[in-house]
């Protein structure tokens, strides 16, 4: 009775069993392999075995998360897509949109569009935006298109019709003739994916997905079968960017939903943590080998990004797409991040990464630039003999020598060097954190903060210090928490549907009218039956009449037109600083959470027995703070053996075999009754 999950990371493929009749955990850690992930999935597997007695065939669960979708996107992998849309509109997908982040760049340039022109095609048609067919579609436009896709061995085709998201008659029409003259290639309409407005946007979003759908059939394929081998036959789920989990096969019918499907994991798991702290607002913070990523759990949740954009930059506009996207800000900022001279002279870690091959300098594979990881050991923050649990022993001469080749043209020790690396990786990280609370109106102050990933516990204190959280806190296994977190989560479902209507009680009632037919949808989608238990969330996009972009509020189903309105008003002004009370309010879209209860990793409490300070002290290890405070002299603990609910004082270390954690002076640790560790000021103030 093994529940099971894998998250294939940039650098490392880490992987969570938790037995559920003993309580029992198992862990591994793989380093990722890039040709194909499913082989380092296997190695954990193997790995876990080994170490931990790990049985296959009683694995009743299997979660998994990882980079396939986001690295076809991103390395330009993925396979060659076609383009059908109405006449007049095949260059939507390549005009976008003529608002650009970098306003003063007389040298922008959009992003080259996945699809060439010479693989969009039209098709005579038109909808108008209530649905009404104003052209009917003329499928004798579908055969020469038919011919060339054959032609030029396209694999995938994306329909796009202006309007389908009010009726897809046309699309539905169009795709099953593109599908039966050419049943080797995936066809993707768009209502499938994105029933929303906009149609640059939908397209992207379209087009993106056809894209990668054959990738990522042939990916779960493999891994299917390999998996299969090893006599572990279960229930396949993928963890998707909402937070929740879906079937393999439901998955692989919109693999987009999987863009952000590792970090998704680590938020799943810090809302679990902050379930078991009672606090409904979370700050998460995973820091990997290679990126950091941030988010934020309010009201218990997470928070979805109404307008995710791949690639994007504070100079580039990105690739948007219509999928619900837990709110992350993602930093080059992580353990493998190299540290680099600019041409200005100014010391800058990464976005560049060192990844798993060659690896940070201390890794003794090969790489010589100096990383993030490199400083960590240089400091004295992590023990060469004991890193990842004594599986990997680290070279503390080769990080200093990677590190002097900054340090000298600074003028620096090697120690002032590593410090400056870890500052400017915290001020980087700062950055972000303020990105997902205080630019989205949250008050980092109200939230507990869970910090996770191999670097990030080294940092967390500090970090917590400087945003003034409530309480710093680092869970469990933090060095593989997005696999822990996939185990948290529940399969999960988003309906999001375009509606134009003013706000008032006909548009109430018809609004309650709607949400009830996209519960009937969730009820069908989970194949559970009426009887099913589905927790539901109702949203509502409005905007003041005359406004281009809403915000999403939450929508009680016995709300009247006065009580929405306060709850929208209300969400405006948290997310722009005002709200026009007096103003027309018009609804614009309408979302539907549907979260299926199923059973989630436990966090039982302490075993108390052979806990105590005596037998979780190590030693000490001298630690460099710079300035006037230099080398300090820290006690090492082992974190399995810390009893609960006794309170250390820093500076200190606490090792285990995922990650090292670092209290700095004027803090104390207390762990608490289920093994999280808790930071805090010594004042009892914020940390």
């Amino acid at each position: 009775m093994i529940r099971l999950a894998t998250d294939v990371g940039g650098t490392f493929t880490d992987l969570v069993g938790y037995d559920e009749r003993t309580g029992e955990i198992f862990t591994a850690k793989s380093l990722t392999t890039v040709h194909d992930q499913s082989e380092g999935v296997l190695a954990a597997i193997e790995l876990a075995e080994k170490k931990d007695g790990l049985s296959a065939r009683d694995v009743i669960f299997f979660a998994h998360g990882g980079t396939t979708v986001i690295n076809a996107i991103t390395e330009r992998k993925g396979v060659r897509t076609a383009l059908v849309t109405t006449a007049g509109f095949r260059d939507v997908l390549e005009i976008g949109r003529g608002n650009r982040p970098d306003l003063y760049n007389l040298q922008f340039k959009s992003p080259e569009a996945f699809v060439p022109r010479s693989l969009r095609f039209e098709v005579r048609e038109r909808m108008d935006a209530k649905g009404r067919v104003l052209t009917p579609i003329e499928l004798g436009d579908i055969e020469p298109i038919v011919r060339e896709c054959r032609a030029r061995n396209v694999e995938a085709v994306a329909v796009v019709f202006l309007h389908s998201y009010a009726n897809p008659e046309h699309e539905i029409a169009c795709a099953k003739a593109i599908a039966e003259a050419l049943p080797d290639v995936t066809v993707c309409a768009s209502h499938e994916v994105s029933r929303q407005w906009r149609e640059y946007e939908r397209s992207n979003t379209a087009v993106l997905n056809a894209y990668v759908q054959p990738i990522i059939k042939r990916y779960f394929a493999r891994l299917e079968s390999a998996l299969t081998e090893r006599d572990l036959t279960c229930p396949y789920y993928a963890m998707q960017s909402n937070g929740g989990i879906s079937t393999f096969d439901q998955a692989q019918m919109s693999p987009l939903t999987l863009v952000e499907s590792g970090p998704a994991g680590g938020v799943a798991g810090a809302a679990r943590i902050g379930t078991v702290l009672g606090e409904s607002e979370v700050l998460s913070l995973d820091v990997g080998g290679t990126t950091a990523k941030c988010s934020l759990i309010h009201d218990s949740r997470p928070t979805l990004d109404s307008e995710y954009k791949l690639e994007h930059t504070r100079i580039a506009p990105g690739y948007p797409v219509q999928v619900p996207v837990v709110d992350i800000v993602e930093i080059g900022a992580g353990g493998g991040s190299i540290a680099r001279i600019d041409e200005r002279g100014a010391l800058c870690v990464g976005p560049q990464s060192a990844g798993s091959t060659p690896g940070p300098a201390c890794y003794g594979r090969g790489g010589e630039k100096p990383t993030l990881s490199d400083a960590l050991l240089t400091l004295g923050i992590f023990d060469p003999a004991s890193f990842a649990g004594g599986q990997m022993q680290l070279d503390k001469s080769k990080a200093a020598a990677a590190i002097a080749t900054v340090a000298k043209p600074m003028g620096l020790s090697v120690e002032d060097a590593a410090l400056a690396i870890v500052e400017i990786a915290h001020a980087s990280m700062i950055n972000a954190l303020k990105l997902v609370t205080v630019q989205r109106g949250h008050d980092p102050r109200d939230a507990a903060f869970v910090i996770s990933g191999g670097a990030g516990p080294a940092l967390a204190a500090r970090l917590g210090r400087d945003l003034g959280v409530k309480m710093t806190v680092v869970p469990p296994h933090p060095g593989i928490f997005s696999a822990w977190g996939m185990l948290a989560a529940e399969p999960r479902a988003d309906f999001r549907s375009t509606w134009f209507a003013p706000l008032g009680p006909e548009a109430v009632s018809n609004l309650k009218r709607r949400f009830d037919e996209l519960k009937r949808e969730a009820v069908k989608y989970f194949s559970k039956g009426d009887a099913a238990e589905i927790r539901y969330v109702c949203r509502v996009e409005a905007r003041y009449r005359g406004q281009e972009h809403g915000v999403f509020a939450l929508f009680e189903m016995q709300d009247d037109a006065e009580s929405f309105a306060e709850r929208f008003h209300a969400a405006h002004e948290r997310a722009y600083t005002f709200c026009l009370p007096g103003s027309p309010v018009e609804i614009t879209m309408i979302h539907l959470e549907a979260v299926l209860h199923g059973p989630v990793i436990a966090i039982p409490k302490l075993d108390r027995a052979g806990r105590s300070l005596d037998a979780a002290f190590k030693g000490r290890r001298e630690v460099y703070f710079g300035g006037t405070t230099g080398w300090v002299s820290c006690p090492v603990y082992e974190r399995t053996r810390l009893p609960s609910s006794q309170k250390i004082a820093g500076p200190l270390i606490i090792e285990e075999a995922t990650a090292t954690s670092l209290v700095v002076a004027g803090q104390e640790l207390e762990v608490s009754e289920e093994g999280l560790l808790l930071i805090r000021e010594c004042d009892g103030g914020s940390v």
